[in-house]
C-alpha cells in the first residue's frame, strides 16, 4: 500500500462515504479532474453491482406475485379435486405446486445473494473513493505547480511592463522636450519638417505651455 493510499484510508476511517456512482457532485467533480482508467473500471463494478442489486430487488417482487397468483388458483383448484378426481386437474395442481417450490428457490437464491451485494457495493465504493480521491491528489499536485509557474511568469511580466511604461514614458518626455526646442527654432511648420506621426503636445497636454508674444509692439503715437 502507498503513502498516500495509507494517508487516504485513515482520512476515510468511519466516514458515511455516498454512493459514488449515483452522487451528482461526484459527475460534476470528473469533468473537471478527468478520469484516470482506474477509476472507470472501477466506476463500472460499482455501477454492475448496483444494476445486479436492482434486478434482483425487481425480479424478488415479480416472483412474489407469481407465486401469489399461483397460490390463489391452486387453493379452488384443490377443492374441485376433493369433489370429484380429475386427472387433468390433478396434473395442473402438481404443476402449480412445481412452479411454487421453483418461486421459493429462486426467492431464496436472491435472498441470498441480495445479503451479500450491500457488502460488495461498499466495498467497490470504496476502491473508487480511494481511486477518486488519488485523482484529486494527483490534479491538484499538478495544478499547483502549474499555478505557481504562471504567478511566476506574472510577476515576471508584471516587473518587465513596469519597465515598458517607464521607458515609454521616458520616451514621450524626450520628445516632448525636441519638439519644443525644434518649435521654438522652426515654428508649427516642425511637424511637417520632421515627418512626426503624432504631436507630442497632444500626449501632454498638461505640460504644453502658451508661448507669450515677445514680439516688440508698435509705440503709441504722440
Amino acid at each position: 500500500m502507498g503513502r498516500k493510499e495509507g494517508v487516504f484510508e485513515q482520512a476515510l476511517k468511519n466516514k458515511n462515504i455516498p454512493i459514488l456512482t449515483l452522487d451528482h457532485k461526484w459527475h460534476q467533480l470528473f469533468n473537471t479532474a478527468g478520469t484516470t482508467t482506474a477509476i472507470l473500471k472501477l466506476e463500472d463494478k460499482l455501477n454492475a453491482l448496483l444494476k445486479r442489486q436492482g434486478k434482483l430487488n425487481t425480479e424478488t417482487k415479480d416472483i412474489r406475485k407469481l407465486k401469489k397468483k399461483l397460490m390463489d388458483e391452486i387453493v379452488p383448484m384443490v377443492d374441485e379435486l376433493e369433489q370429484s378426481h380429475n386427472h387433468k386437474l390433478d396434473k395442473k395442481i402438481e404443476d402449480h405446486k412445481r412452479l411454487i417450490n421453483d418461486c421459493n428457490d429462486k426467492m431464496e437464491q436472491y435472498k441470498e445473494e441480495l445479503k451479500e451485494l450491500p457488502e460488495q457495493i461498499a466495498e467497490a465504493n470504496y476502491e473508487l473513493m480511494l481511486a477518486t480521491m488519488d485523482a484529486c491528489y494527483d490534479t491538484l499536485k499538478e495544478n499547483t505547480k502549474e499555478i505557481e509557474e504562471i504567478g511566476k511568469w506574472i510577476d515576471e511580466v508584471r516587473i518587465e511592463l513596469k519597465k515598458k511604461i517607464i521607458r515609454k514614458q521616458e520616451k514621450e518626455q524626450k520628445n516632448h522636450d525636441l519638439y519644443n526646442y525644434m518649435h521654438a527654432i522652426f515654428g508649427a511648420d516642425v511637424i511637417n519638417l520632421f515627418d512626426m506621426k503624432y504631436n507630442p503636445e497632444a500626449q501632454h497636454p498638461k505640460k504644453a505651455e502658451k508661448k507669450p508674444n515677445t514680439a516688440a509692439k508698435p509705440d503709441k503715437p504722440v
